[in-house]
């Protein structure tokens, strides 16, 4: 069975920070490119940051680049979005995405996490 799950939303006081993770089961991340979206209340999905299947390229939303990090464990087939000084605006739901490259009608995502920021 297919399956891209994901972990580690939370509530975080502003300024901390957040670990997430989106493990991929029954399919390999090769040849795919890999992501991180997110979704606040009232506004449309956007683009967080994106990764090539190696891990060897990244790529971010302009103003989240320098507090954001994606990576991947291609051993696992995990994906890991780590996020620090977190404020308000980045409350909302996160989710991972992985199209594949070549099938572009192969693609799954994660079932959502919550992330909070607020005192």
């Amino acid at each position: 069975q297919v399956q891209f799950v994901e972990s580690g939303g939370g509530l975080v006081q502003p300024g901390g920070s957040l670990r997430l993770s989106c493990a991929a089961s029954g399919f390999t991340l090769d040849y795919y490119a890999i992501g991180w979206f997110r979704q606040a209340p009232g506004k449309e999905r956007e683009g967080v940051a994106c990764i090539s299947d190696s891990g060897g390229n990244t790529n971010y939303a302009a103003s989240l680049k320098d507090r954001f990090t994606i990576s991947l464990d291609t051993v696992n087939g995990t994906i890991y979005l780590d996020m620090r000084d977190l404020d308000a605006e980045d409350t909302a739901v996160y989710y991972c995405n992985a199209r594949h490259q070549i099938v572009t009608s192969r693609e799954y995502w994660g079932q959502g996490t919550q992330v909070t920021v607020s005192s």
